[in-house]
Parts: structure tokens; sequence; C-alpha cells
């Protein structure tokens, strides 16, 4: 498959099913709604973490009295919660800051918000040309959020953009926004102590901290008591996830939080992402060797084939050091797929060298990949330091050659599925028909088969695969 993920754009809607089989929450929904609760609309952009901390957000709002609404007009409150990974993703926040500027002309007392990376990096910038902001409020900030509200109501701008050296929110339970009641993320860290000179995460989001390990066991168990089938594991850098009892002095590394949550349930499976090459240990790929219900994928960003260029993006790996950390993956875990993310025509970067990338994607064999031309992005290491001198048509020739070298190793990747059976989980109807169901396998690969009578989403079936495509796998349940 081929995606570019961090342009993925999603308005999250809220279905009354959000707490899916909690009767307390459907009694305390219908009370607030008896009241004329007011109503709040939430957009997020970017990485699967700014989805769960909207999430969080929306948990943080219904304690607050606020509903949650799909209709943009009938909101009280509108929230945009932002990625400022490239330049691209930017300029579509502020595209939609000037749809939600004509709503607020035609329903006055409405406020809008600003929520995450973005409003962490250009919260000046907020205040001094978009008037229609009321609310500029950073990632560690949103507890504040309804403070916040009830200064913006009064006639004020209020901005809370603090960063937090111990904020996690553990104690929170998100509201499952736009939920298939199957699927779920569960943040397990926050913030990223490396300094990845293209990357404007540090400056964002601040500084690494693991969430306590006994909460996010019970929030997986939660889930999978509710009928969710599936969770991710969500962190900057998941493998540098790192927590100290204070207590005993007894830490519990990422591989033994993976082991803590797979041993839930047999039936619910786990994920994770983002790892990083430098923080991939054995332990963690034998912790996946040995439960089933761990996924056999993993998302393994290496940005580019070259060393030289690597040691520009202080990556802290070169090219062996990435090598040899797949071919563990492929010595330990033989039948896990790998996707990784990769930049064309960072600073500086040859022909010779873009070539190295090419070689290294045909090595690696990925499942698929992210990709992107560079996008140099203010305040970063890069931007201090070296010229942006790659021209855009030759980052966008290189991209594209890129994208259809891997393309093609998808293809052929998914070619090599046919005549196999899997299991997959059920997670919904497919986009495309409502006669078929969708799921993905161990391995991360979307399935579509054919419905059959008895099935429903959260049901594991076994679905042998007859057609694929370079994104798709097609089948039928045995």
């Amino acid at each position: 498959m081929v995606h570019e993920a961090q342009e993925t754009t999603q308005s999250l809607k809220v279905i009354d099913e959000a707490r899916q089989g909690s009767v307390l929450y459907k009694e305390e929904w219908e009370k607030t709604a008896s009241v004329g609760a007011k109503r709040f609309y939430i957009e997020s952009y970017g990485c699967q973490m700014n989805f769960n901390d909207s999430e969080i957000v929306a948990a943080i709002l219904y304690e607050a009295g606020y509903l949650p609404t799909r209709q943009l007009e009938e909101s009280d409150l509108i929230l945009i919660n932002t990625c400022s990974i490239r330049e691209k993703a930017e300029e579509t926040v502020r595209k939609r800051l000037r749809v939600f500027e004509a709503v607020k002309r035609r329903r006055p007392g409405t406020l809008v918000g600003v929520l995450g990376c973005m409003a962490e990096r250009l919260k000046k910038r907020f205040l001094e040309e978009e008037k229609l902001i009321d609310l500029v409020v950073g990632p560690d900030a949103y507890r504040d959020l309804p403070n916040l509200i009830r200064g913006a109501e009064s006639g004020q701008r209020m901005v809370n953009v603090l960063l937090s050296r111990e904020e996690t929110y553990a104690d929170i339970s998100p509201v499952r926004l736009d939920s298939n009641g199957v699927t779920a993320f569960i943040s397990i860290m926050r913030g990223c102590d490396n300094m990845c000179s293209f990357c404007v995460v540090p400056f964002t989001r601040g500084r690494e901290r693991s969430r306590d390990p006994f909460s996010i066991v019970a929030e997986a168990q939660d889930l999978f008591m509710r009928g969710y089938r599936e969770v991710t594991l969500l962190g900057q850098n998941v493998d540098s996830y790192k927590w100290q009892n204070p207590e005993t002095g007894s830490i519990v590394n990422f591989a033994q939080l993976l082991e803590m949550v797979a041993q839930i349930h047999p039936r619910l499976r786990v994920r994770f992402s983002t790892s990083h090459p430098k923080d991939m240990t054995d332990e963690v790929l034998y912790t996946m060797a040995r439960y089933d219900n761990i996924c056999k994928y993993i998302h393994l960003p290496v940005q580019s084939g070259n060393s030289r260029i690597l040691a520009l993006m202080n990556r802290t790996y070169d090219r062996p050091w990435y090598e040899e950390r797949i071919r563990a993956i492929r010595r330990i875990l033989p039948d896990a797929a790998v996707s990784t993310d990769i930049i064309a025509g960072f600073c500086t970067e040859t022909e010779e060298e873009h070539q190295d990338t090419l070689s290294l994607i045909e090595w690696a064999n990925f499942s698929m990949a992210y990709m992107f031309a560079y996008s140099q992005r203010p305040g970063t290491l890069a931007a201090r330091r070296y010229k942006d001198d790659v021209p855009e048509e030759v980052k966008k020739r290189r991209l594209n050659e890129i994208i259809r070298l891997q393309t093609a190793i998808s293809l052929r990747h998914n070619q090599a599925d046919i005549g196999k059976t899997f299991e997959v989980l059920i997670e919904g109807d497919s986009r495309r028909s409502d006669c078929d169901f969708c799921g993905r396998n161990s391995q991360n690969k979307m399935v579509v088969f054919p419905k059959k009578e008895g099935y429903k989403p959260g049901d594991y079936v076994y679905v042998r695969i007859h057609d694929a495509t370079s994104a798709t796998l097609r089948g039928e349940i045995v």
C-alpha cells in the first residue's frame, strides 16, 4: 500500500455509541441533552497521535457539559487539531479556518479554537493575523480547556501553549470519536527526545515522558470488555518507552509493556506505532514472536538510504545499522511486514544519494511507505543549519521515482499473498460497497471480501486471497 499518512485529513464525527455498551454514558448523554447542552465540533489533521488527542479533548469537554456534533453549522465551539509536520498540512488548516470564519459570521457567539502542534508553533502569528480565533491551546494544555473557554466567552482571546514534563493524560478515559467499536488507539507516551533535524515534534510536543503501564493495561482491558478487538499503542517513539516505579524503582520497558497488554486476552490484537531504528531491540522482536495476538507488522522509518544524509538528519544511525535491524526482523519474525517513511530531496542530497534510497527500498522489500518531498520547517535544526538547496522540481521528480518503485514493490508484495489464507479482523463495511466487509490481517494489509451471513464487525474470519492490488487484498471467507 502507498499512503501519504501525515496529510490524511479526517473530520472526526461522533456516534451515539462512542462508549459502546455503556449504560451510564447513554443516561448521562440523555440527561445532558435534556438541559440544552452546548455543542462542539472537532476536526483533526496529521498523525494518529493527533486523533487520539482529540478523543482526550472530547472527554474533557464532555465532562464540562459539552456534547459532540457532526454538524458544523450547529456547533457552539469549533476546534481544529493541527499538524505542523509539513507546510501543506498547515496550508490545509488555514483553508479550513476560512470556512470556520464564514460559519462564525452566520452564527455569532461561536468560538473557534486551534489545538495541537500548529497552535504551539504559531501561537503569536495566530493571535496577530487570525482575528476569528478565540482559543490557542497546545498539546499539553487540554485540561485547561474549560477555563480557557470561559475566558473566551467573556470576550478575551485565550492562550495556553505551555509544555509539560509530566502530563500524560493517564487518568482521562478518551471518548472514542467516529469509533467502529472494533479498533482503538492508546497513547503510551508523549513528546520526543530525538532531535531529528527536519522535525518540529520536539518543539511542539516537548520532552519525552512515559505513561504508567497500569493505566495503559486498564484502558486496554476496558476496551476489550466493551467489545473492541484491537488496540494500537501510540508514541512518537514507542521503543524508548520507559516507566520507573516511584516506590520500588523497578523499570518497565516497551517489550515488557507489550507483553502486559498482549496477556489481557488472546483475542485482543495488539499493534504499535512508531518505532525508531536506533531503539528497536531484539527483546521487542522476541516478545512479538511469542504472542500470536501481537501483530506481525512494524513501521520502521528510515527516511533515507544514504548514511551521509542520515547524519545530516541527525537520525543517529547509518545505513548498515538500519539494514541490521531489517535482518533481525526477518530472522526473528519471518512472516512480518515492514513499512517505512521516506523523505526525498533533503538538504544537499545528490543524485547518487537518491539512488541509495531507491536501492534500500528495493532491498528492504517494504510492504508500504509514507513518502514525502522534503519540506523545511521553521525552527528546526535543519532550517538553522542547512540550506534547502534541492530544487522543487528535482524533489518532485525524486519523490515520483520513489513512489513508482514502492508501488511496484507493494504490488509484488501483495501478489505473493494470492492463494494464502489469513486471519482477518472484520472492521466494517468496505468503502466501495456495503456488500463487502473489510479488515486487516496481522501484517496490516487491508483485505476486502464479500459478506457472509452470521458474521459482523469484531469477528475474526479466515479469508483466502484470490486477487491483489498495490493497496488491497481481495478474497473469500473460508
